[in-house]
């Protein structure tokens, strides 16, 4: 009985660890912004802390029930510190935090909550080995199985229900109730203890949780007054209130302001007046500010087809920004992803105006890709024309924004023969296949023929601003060289440029780190990653089954943010599908490490090494063969990782002085490795197919150690 209620124990614990970690990776997108890059900070500090729960030996030898009470404290915990981390570090109202503040959030939250999970793996695999009568490498393995079971689980109850129905501290507190319920469940002798401890926390805390909600969402948009919140499948969404005025936060990040005629006129007008005769218009994004009204002051435009990947922004739009998205029957407004809308919709158009903030983030960068322009450009008209358009400087352009317009302007020649380039505040791109008019007079001309009144894009303003000297000292400042890359969905160069952008307003260390990292050749990685390699088997000495875990726990984190990553690209909705995503990970974790231990003989490290080095190559030729996919390579690569931590456990516990917890550490060291490297560092700066060498290069000594070492007995 009692190895049945710990069996129970220790499956809550994967099931509350992954529901915790989808819940705050979600949440430090929001904090940064929307960028995937929190993903690789977040599960590295996530290992890190758990590896360090493992392995050092605090706090003596805690019991299963202790620290199931302290996982139940600490997830809310961790919580209110990610909330209240623009509190602490926020400078001004509305700023999006930099690496730094990042990093320590992440750190000192992930700090409080990981290392009980960790311990309660030790813990675990302690007691059942006791209380089975059966060796510490086979209880292990069993507790593993038990985890990754749970957190399976655990990623299908997050994705199909509990981030759907229910609030950040609602979760927490339902997880608390549950965590609470098991360590009575374990102290126990009868089964009314436990029952009892559920339903009075059921009862007690869901209004500590819609308090704590709501307080926290004030403390993270301090400033602004929070007028309402929508936490979608597709992102995080505020509406927040100041000195008159409203906006819209996406993930953080406040996309749209109303009112604000401004940057109503300038997102379609410039593109619009480009065009001989505007009657079939593409908006994506972007529609909540005034545009689309804009657009309708063309006289001759017929429809406009307005695209938006999350529904709920048109329909805060309709509530709370009067008159955004007026009633005539030529809007069009479609609630899907903007490339499946150009990709799949058969009519061909006159304008396609991408009206989205820059490429900071994967999802965002995918609409400024060679790939993309490529859609784009069959979906137009004979003469038509795709239009961008960027925050910059009238009379000076940094370095670092002028490598971000030159990678753009030469990844839309990569597609279009005629590129013009409007200079401005606002930089606008037009790209067509045919000779584009965008001389001062012609705009002015089509403006007051068509009677578009405007206050800001005018005749008065347009002839200042687009003087032949403007013009000719933006084209020699941006004119790509042979050394500019052209963006694309698995090289977003562009989102590593405009993160370097953004990261000099920041100053100092960010931005050094970014110029550094960006000037370092995907050579000298490749030595330092042969090195650390290397380096392993004289710590360890040779030992196959160290040496191949921490090899796999590197390459598997690797790959899981590659998959993340590159569905963003591909896809665009990793927001909606994170926690789905995780879950066949870790259904894939558990199948793997079952089989493993229904072997009658210990298997062979070396297939198992071979086939872990070829899952990164399979991720980057197999995703965009379909989003579905994904969750099959999910599924597979977390079978590869599980399988070969049950293997190496067979070999790793011939000895049976061996710590529980060491292995385990270090297959959770070499993921933290994993996660910062790729999620950080690599894909950014070198892509997806030079991070998938990179992972599978890792491979190459562990392999060769396994290979010799392959008839070591074990058990």
């Amino acid at each position: 009985m009692q190895t049945a209620k710990l069996r129970i124990a220790l499956l809550l614990v994967g099931f509350t660890s992954v529901i915790a970690q989808v819940v705050l990776m979600r949440e430090l997108m929001v904090v940064f912004g929307g960028n995937e890059i929190s993903l690789g900070i977040v599960l590295s500090c996530w290992l890190v802390w758990t590896a360090v729960g493992s392995a050092v030996p605090w706090g003596g030898s805690p019991s299963v029930a202790r620290l199931e009470v302290l996982v139940a404290a600490a997830f809310p915990v961790a919580l209110l510190v990610v909330r209240s981390s623009r509190a602490v570090f926020q400078t001004a109202r509305g700023e999006v935090l930099g690496f730094g503040p990042l990093l320590a959030t992440a750190f000192v939250a992930l700090g409080l909550f990981c290392p009980f999970c960790g311990r309660l793996y030790t813990a675990g695999t302690r007691r059942l080995a006791k209380e089975t009568g059966s060796l510490v490498g086979s209880a292990g393995a069993s507790v593993y199985f038990l985890e990754t079971a749970g957190s399976a689980l655990g990623g299908l109850a997050a994705s199909l229900w509990l981030v759907r129905a229910f609030a950040p501290f609602q979760i927490a507190a339902l997880l608390a109730g549950l965590n609470l319920a098991a360590a009575a469940m374990l102290l126990a002798r009868n089964f009314w203890l436990p029952l009892a401890c559920a339903l009075s926390m059921l009862l007690a805390l869901p209004p500590a949780a819609r308090y704590a909600e709501r307080s926290t969402l004030e403390s993270f948009w301090r400033g602004f007054r929070l007028v309402a919140v929508r936490n979608t499948a597709y992102s995080n969404l505020a509406v927040l209130e100041t000195e008159g005025s409203r906006s819209l936060a996406e993930n953080g990040l406040v996309v749209t302001t109303v009112p604000d005629p401004a940057a109503a006129e300038e997102a379609v007008h410039v593109p619009l007046a480009a065009h001989p005769d505007p009657r079939r218009i593409v908006l994506v994004g972007g529609g909540a500010n005034g545009s689309i009204a804009e657009i309708l002051k063309h006289p001759g435009v017929a429809f406009v087809d307005y695209v938006e990947l999350d529904p709920a922004v048109p329909e805060l739009a309709r509530q709370l920004f009067p008159g955004a998205i007026p009633a005539d029957p030529r809007i069009r407004v479609h609630a899907m992803d903007g490339r499946l809308f150009l990709k799949t919709w058969r009519e061909r158009f006159d304008v396609i105006v991408i009206n989205l903030p820059e490429p900071r983030t994967t999802q965002l960068n995918r609409f400024y890709t060679a790939e993309f322009f490529g859609e784009a450009a069959r979906r137009l008209e004979t003469g038509g024309i795709l239009a961008l358009a960027f925050p910059a400087s009238e009379n000076y352009l940094s370095p670092e924004a002028v490598r971000f317009l030159q990678c753009i302007y030469q990844t839309l020649r990569e597609v279009f023969p005629r590129v013009a380039v409007l200079p401005g505040e606002t930089v606008h791109f037009l790209g067509s296949f045919r000779a584009l008019e965008t001389d001062t007079g012609t705009l002015i001309e089509r403006l007051d023929s068509r009677r578009v009144e405007t206050a800001y894009i005018s005749r008065y303003q347009l002839p200042f601003r687009l003087t032949s000297m403007r013009r000719a000292q933006l084209l020699e400042q941006i004119a790509p060289d042979a050394a500019t890359p052209v963006n694309r969905d698995f090289a977003p160069v562009a989102c590593f440029f405009d993160l370097a952008l953004w990261s000099a307003r920041f100053g100092g260390l960010y931005r050094d780190l970014l110029e550094q990292a960006g000037r370092i050749p995907v050579w000298a990685i490749a030595a330092a990653l042969l090195l650390l390699f290397g380096a392993l088997p004289l710590a360890f000495r040779s030992d196959a089954a160290a040496v191949a875990t921490a090899a796999t726990g590197f390459t598997m984190m690797g790959v899981e943010i590659l998959l993340l990553l590159g569905f963003q690209a591909l896809y665009g909705y990793v927001y909606q599908q994170l926690a789905l995503l995780v879950a066949a990970f870790m259904a894939g974790m558990a199948l793997g490490s079952w089989a493993a231990q229904r072997s009658k003989t210990a298997p062979s490290l070396v297939p198992v090494q071979l086939l872990v080095a070829a899952a990164p190559f399979a991720i980057c030729v197999l995703l965009p063969a379909g989003n579905g996919i994904a969750g099959v390579m999910a599924l597979v690569c977390g079978a590869l990782g599980g399988y070969q931590f049950g293997a190496a456990s067979r070999h790793y516990f011939v000895d049976p002085n061996r710590s529980a917890g060491k292995l385990y550490a270090l297959d959770l060291a070499g993921s933290s490795i994993g996660a910062l490297a790729a999620g950080v560092y690599t894909i950014p700066v070198f892509g997806f197919l030079r991070t998938a060498a990179l992972l599978t290069l890792a491979n190459a000594i562990p392999a060769w150690i396994a290979f010799s070492a392959r008839r070591t007995p074990a058990r």
